[in-house]
């Protein structure tokens, strides 16, 4: 038996305002949409087009806070990209960096509700 990832999953309360972001700042492009028949749920599954690993976006109709408790932050996606120096600046000028760890040479985006992701260096 071999277990493979398929994807990591994220709830976001505004959709359309979580994919222009995942766009913009990390380039990912939809691969493919679900709408619930009853139209209360949308799953959006996001792609780098270099990996098979998904990122899902799950939109929920019902939903009655403006956003998810998200307990310590401790768990997050992590990204890399072969230059770290554009990409900081890119992140800078969108105001969405919210940590900065020069000594590791990492830093940390924060998207619009709320999850941190790690920005490494290519290997």
């Amino acid at each position: 038996m071999k277990f493979t990832f398929a994807h990591n999953n994220l709830n976001v309360t505004d959709l359309e305002r979580s994919l222009a972001f995942y766009k913009e700042a990390l380039g990912l492009e939809v691969l493919r949409r679900k709408d619930a028949a009853d139209g209360s749920f949308t799953l959006v599954y996001l792609t780098d087009g270099v990996m098979p690993h998904l990122l899902e976006l799950t939109w929920l109709r019902d939903w009655e806070k403006d956003h998810y408790d998200l307990g310590d932050n401790e768990i997050h996606l992590a990204f890399a990209v072969d230059d770290m120096e554009a990409a900081l600046a890119k992140h800078k000028e969108m105001n969405c960096v919210c940590f900065e760890n020069e000594a590791m040479g990492i830093y940390f985006i924060e998207d619009p509700d709320g999850y941190w992701i790690e920005v490494v260096p290519a290997k």
